[in-house]
């Protein structure tokens, strides 16, 4: 029988096995410009049995026919037939996904407790983007060898080539990169060496170096810093000269007992100077991964430091009537190396150059705070010093919001009843949330930030204004209390409007995590694409995510402490949950509950989740450069008289689209 045209059956359903989800969307799993993302996920595994305490050389060799190498003197990788897989451990680990010794984390005697390895995905990534891949593996008085080719496909299988002394062991990877997965096929021979400088200062313990190949020679660097991050922070100091000692400290949970919140060997390291000009230096790691982006950790040590010296600055009455010290002061000249080390961390894709868990925000506050303001109260000269330099930033962010107030039209702006407004006059530095209904307003109210965040709260749903004329676009209360609370006027697209009265960075619409929101969020956007074009091309509109779904994970005895985990979507819970049985803890032991609104959220858990810029998840709204943004599907999709069509596209196309309609 023929199958009808447009059908959806399961035929249409496709099975992607062994790599095939890497070679099929290689960009979910890597960089795609270059190679360095696989070659950092093989050095992470040998700096892993670094931090295990068992590899104390890793050696990185860049050859010039385009192939790397890393090799470690650590345990090497078992090469025993798996149980269940009844192939070599070694061949499992570099041909499946979800494969590893990483996943244990709750377990006090694992070796990789805390380690970057969390998806199992890592050395899966280089053997299906290369052309070839070699594993030597010395351990138990054996040399073993495998060889993969044709993107993860076993070449030759694991033998025996060699006998070693009984001491003897360790790892050593070679493979050549696929040109045809990457922009270029070249690694970043400069971004590998600032990597493993990294590692070098994050395991003293532990010599790294990097070998060049030129003219089949070899250049070799090598970064040892027995002093840890005092020495590497010193390095990158270098040159500058601060207001003050840098301040150095380190702390990790030492017992359950400690900390109800956290397990037992999470925490922080640090190194912190402040300095009037010059080149800032701005690193954080988590479980020595970099984290060039930076994420909630760092967010963390900004909550932690700017609360010590702000209780330094009024415990010493060195504050001026008038002037607020917010974050940004203490920050604008601030150079920093932070290492975090946690359990379970979650970042923004496989890449990891950004850290999403929600628990690094207190945990590295609650490590750095204390010491900080113990710090400051020992070395009252020194804290005074790095105080002076932050007042006079303030007075500096003061003067220049003085200045853009000036060059504003005179007269007073007419405000819409519904707004609450925030307390500062700085544009740059203010967003206003766009909510529907009283309830949701009500909730955003009490959990926002007064000091620069706003709230307007729309009744029902917003009208759909694609056809709107600029005569009778305001004729509707709710949209001309949104023109009057951004403070722009209404303009078309290839217009060139007065953006100087804008009061909000940010206009962020916070709608319901469901069907409804999803409509509401259109509408808005509707709004904005037609009839304030300018805000989307600056960046000025984003769409808050909030959960669906909150979690509450009860505390199973030490290294399992309670938790409050939060997911956007039913994949998400569910991936929360599997990983959740990952580390231990038994089906249903958790509580799952469904958000029906932001109205039911309380202040807390929606300041939490929503919107403290720390951890909360906002989705920029932007034109896509590349994409063919077509006014007939607007219209297709927007105008009253279309409804026909509209329904010919969803019986076609409805299938494709993902919605939560429960």
């Amino acid at each position: 029988m023929a199958k009808k045209p447009n059908a959806y059956t399961a035929e249409d359903i496709e099975i992607l096995e062994d790599l095939s989800p890497i070679l099929h969307r290689p960009g979910m799993y890597t960089d795609p410009v270059n190679p360095n993302h696989a070659l950092v996920e093989i050095i992470d595994n040998a700096a892993d049995e670094g931090l295990a305490g068992f590899a104390k050389n890793v050696e990185v060799v860049l050859f010039e026919d385009g192939s790397a190498q890393v090799g470690d003197d650590g345990r090497g990788i078992p090469v025993d037939i798996h149980p269940k897989k009844k192939v070599p451990a070694v061949q499992v680990i570099f041909t499946t996904l979800h494969s590893g010794g990483k996943f244990r984390k709750t377990d006090k005697d694992a070796a990789y407790r805390i380690a970057g390895g969390l998806h199992g995905v890592g050395v899966c990534v280089p053997n299906a983007l290369s052309t070839r891949l070699e594993v030597e593996v010395k351990r138990d008085g054996e040399k073993n060898r495998i060889v993969f080719a044709d993107n993860g496909k076993v070449k030759e299988g694991l033998k025996k080539i060699g006998a070693i002394g009984p001491r003897d062991s360790g790892t050593r990877v070679r493979f050549w990169p696929d040109p045809k997965y990457f922009d270029s096929p070249k690694i970043v021979v400069a971004d590998i060496a600032a990597l493993l400088r990294a590692k070098a200062m994050l395991l003293p313990g532990v010599k790294f170096s990097l070998g060049i190949e030129k003219n089949k020679k070899f250049e070799i660097q090598t970064w040892h810093f027995p002093e840890g991050i005092k020495g590497y922070f010193a390095s990158a100091m270098e040159g500058q000269e601060p207001v003050a000692d840098t301040f150095l400290g380190e702390r990790y949970v030492a017992a359950q007992s400690e900390s109800d919140n956290f397990a037992e060997g999470e925490g922080a390291m640090w190194a912190i100077a402040w300095t009037p000009d010059g080149e800032l230096v701005t690193e954080s790691y988590v479980n020595m991964i970099p984290t060039r982006v930076g994420g909630t950790h760092v967010a963390g040590l900004r909550e932690g430091v700017y609360n010590a010296i702000k209780n330094f600055i009024d415990l010493h009455a060195m504050g001026q009537r008038g002037l607020k010290v917010v974050p940004e002061d203490v920050w604008s000249r601030t150079s920093y190396v932070l290492s975090v080390k946690m359990l379970d961390p979650q970042f923004k894709g496989q890449v990891k150059n950004e850290l999403i868990s929600r628990d690094a925000v207190k945990l590295t506050a609650q490590m750095v705070r204390d010491p900080f303001e113990l710090w400051l109260n020992q070395h009252v000269d020194e804290g005074k010093r790095i105080a002076e330099l932050v007042i006079s930033q303030a007075n500096a962010r003061t003067r220049a919001a003085q200045k853009v107030e000036r060059r504003k039209q005179s007269g007073v702006a007419v405000l819409p009843g519904k707004l609450t407004d925030c307390a500062s006059e700085d544009p740059d530095r203010n967003e206003l949330f766009i909510v529907e209904g009283d309830s949701a307003g009500g909730s955003a109210k009490q959990a926002r930030d007064k000091e620069f965040q706003a709230v307007l709260p729309l009744k029902g749903k917003p009208k759909n204004t694609w056809q709107d004329s600029a005569d009778t676009l305001y004729a509707n209360k709710e949209i001309e209390a949104i023109a009057l609370a951004i403070g722009v006027d209404h303009h078309k697209a290839g217009d060139n409007p007065d953006l100087s009265g804008l009061r909000y960075r940010k206009v962020i619409i916070l709608a319901d995590a469901d069907v409804d929101g999803a409509h509401i969020q259109v509408l808005l956007l509707t709004l904005f694409f037609k009839h304030f074009p300018k805000l989307i091309d600056n960046g000025n509109v984003y769409v808050a995510q909030p959960p669906l779904f909150r979690i509450d994970v009860s505390s199973q005895g030490k290294g399992k402490p309670a938790r409050k985990l939060y997911a956007l979507d039913k994949q998400e819970l569910d991936g929360i949950e599997e990983k959740l049985e990952d580390e231990g803890f038994k089906p249903n032991s958790w509580t799952v509950s469904r958000f029906k609104g932001l109205g039911e959220m309380n202040p807390e858990q929606l300041w939490e989740t929503t919107l403290n810029p720390d951890t909360r998840r906002m989705l920029p709204v932007a034109l896509d450069v590349g994409a063919n943004i077509s006014v007939d599907i607007f219209n297709m999709m927007m105008s009253r008289e279309n409804a026909s069509q509209r329904r010919e596209w969803m019986e076609t196309y409805g299938n494709l689209v993902e919605a939560d309609i429960s």
